[in-house]
């Protein structure tokens, strides 16, 4: 395998570990739990993992441990950071006996169904440290959700002696972690699995998982671009960048590169939907700002737009919602309406409120909402150009103000998307430092002997020896919500909180960065060097903390 200068360099780094980690360990149990809602509901469906207490590792007496086999599956899309979990789990399992294997399944949950795995050896681990990526044993979202699938896991699972299953993803993937060892648990097999929070979203994160792992990484990198863009729009002063990131289901990424790069507008999910504003509203919000920048002769600037925002926009929420009926019980007639009329088609089939949504919108983006269908029948959002819809209508707006005398300036606009560069960068050293202690956590809470746990690692933004390991019962995290028309159990996921110190010092500012340029270029993620450089937590982890 060709290397790099910088791979090389950096396969030397050894990540620093919370100082309850560097020797012998003893768990030290806190009070108990509950789930964050529903709780009747949730400790009827985990009898066997409800309630159990918080753990905390504190420095303890050496024992001998005999042997385990552990196995561990990367599920989900990619984050920075996730070699460096497994190399923690490897280093973790053989601190406690040498003679501990451990097994990697092939492409995610689906390698423990189909049989299909690798023994991760010392050799193996050497060549993925601090290395970005999953493809040391590649990841994939088969969902683990059936007695049948969890009872063909078990063969080899039994079939390999293993007695632990670490599962390292995002909150669908620990749900599912969840849901296996309350099965395992019931049938008394003694394989236990424990989780790993994953996601570059941001939005696995309560109280006791301050941040899930490749968010810190994947947000510097989409900020060293988007600085990039800022730089050359402020050379160039001819173009409006329509930019938008990652973050379906949040808008953790878009605020915390705002909070990086100080762009003129950066719009967030969660405030359209708090404040019920349409689509014209945010069109509205973004043209003002071009007009009075046009104004003081300045006509560029940068628009950061999470990629969700469309479904939160509730007026477009409600189109797509009566859209997805219309088109599941109207298929076959749909499909017979020449494409040149199938938009009249619609405008005429929908009630009157969302008829009208739907004759505002730029004929491609109305097409996309009409033709991209997803397996379950629902319009595929993460399809949808946002960042063009938005341009266009801005474009639009300022075309007839012009007319007005409302607009005195020029409009000319670039579009980006950036999701896929930042999922498999080679992690900060925070983010493999932090995912170096969650799989060394893991394997203490392996040898422990707790299930249905998701592996904490806390106070991050203090030095790295005082971090505080430890372990949060999957079941504290989840509420019930409706999936396909059922109500199932799934870790809540977290949203912007317009109350938090992120939001609150990002809307103290927006004014001020709207009008005056005032970018902030970060640069590319620095590894070697002064720690105030290379060893930063997010801003938005540092204002929740209060740092």
């Amino acid at each position: 395998m060709t290397k790099s200068a910088l791979q090389i360099a950096r396969a030397a780094y050894k990540p620093k570990l919370p100082k309850a980690l560097n020797g012998a360990v003893k768990a030290v149990e806190g009070a108990a739990t509950q789930s964050v809602a529903d709780q009747e509901e949730i400790k009827k469906l985990f009898p066997n993992t409800y309630g159990m207490p918080l753990i905390k590792f504190e420095a303890g007496d050496a024992v001998q441990l005999p042997a385990m086999n552990v196995g561990v599956i990367l599920s989900g899309g990619q984050a920075p950071g996730g070699h460096n979990v497994i190399s923690g789990l490897f280093d973790g399992i053989k601190s406690l006996n040498a003679d501990s294997k451990l097994y990697g399944f092939i492409l995610g949950p689906g390698g423990l169904v189909d049989h299909n795995y690798m023994e991760l050896t010392g050799e193996i681990i050497d060549e993925y440290r601090n290395t970005g990526g999953f493809d040391i044993i590649g990841s994939g979202r088969t969902k683990l959700e059936s007695a049948e699938q969890f009872e063909k896991g078990y063969e080899i699972l039994k079939e390999l002696g293993i007695k632990a299953l670490v599962i390292i993803g995002g909150d669908d993937s620990n749900t599912n972690a969840c849901v296996l060892a309350e099965y395992y648990a019931a049938k008394q097999y003694g394989v236990q699995v424990i989780g790993c929070p994953k996601t570059i979203d941001g939005d696995l994160k309560n109280e006791m998982i301050e941040t899930s792992f490749g968010f810190d990484t994947a947000c510097k990198v989409y900020s060293e671009v988007i600085g990039n863009i800022q730089r050359d729009c402020n050379s160039a002063r001819k173009y409006w960048h329509f930019i938008k990131l990652m973050g379906r289901s949040a808008s953790h990424i878009a605020l915390e590169c705002a909070l990086q790069v100080q762009p003129n507008v950066c719009i967030i999910s969660e405030e359209v939907e708090e404040k019920d504003m349409s689509l014209d509203d945010v069109v509205t919000y973004i043209a003002h700002i071009v007009a009075n920048r046009a104004a003081e002769g300045n006509n560029f600037g940068t628009v950061l737009i999470p990629e969700g925002l469309v479904e939160f926009i509730p007026a477009m929420k409600r189109l797509i919602s009566e859209l997805n009926d219309f088109l599941a019980e109207n298929a076959e007639e749909f499909s017979h309406i020449k494409k040149s009329h199938q938009r009249e088609y619609i405008i005429s089939k929908l009630s009157p409120i969302n008829s009208s949504v739907y004759a505002s919108l730029p004929e491609s983006v109305a097409r996309q909402l009409t033709l991209d269908r997803d397996p379950h029948g629902n319009v595929q959002v993460s399809l949808i150009e946002t960042e063009k819809l938005l341009s266009e209508m801005v474009a639009t707006k300022l075309a007839t103000w012009k007319t007005e005398g409302k607009f005195v300036g020029k409009f000319a606009a670039q579009h980006h998307f950036f999701g896929y560069e930042g999922r498999c960068a080679a992690p900060s050293n925070y983010d493999a430092d932090y995912c170096y202690s969650l799989g060394f956590t893991a394997s203490m809470l392996i040898a422990d002997g707790k299930t249905g746990y998701m592996s904490s690692v806390r106070n991050t933004t203090a030095p790295a020896e005082k971090w505080i390991a430890g372990g949060v019962p999957i079941t504290m995290m989840m509420n019930m919500e409706r999936r396909h028309g059922e109500m199932k159990p799934v870790i809540q996921k977290a949203l912007v909180k317009l109350d938090g110190a992120p939001f609150k010092t990002f809307a103290s500012k927006r004014d001020q960065w709207a009008l005056i340029t005032d970018y902030v270029y970060p640069g590319p993620i620095q590894y070697f060097g002064p720690t105030e450089v290379c060893d930063q937590p997010t801003k938005t982890l540092k204002l929740e903390q209060g740092k």
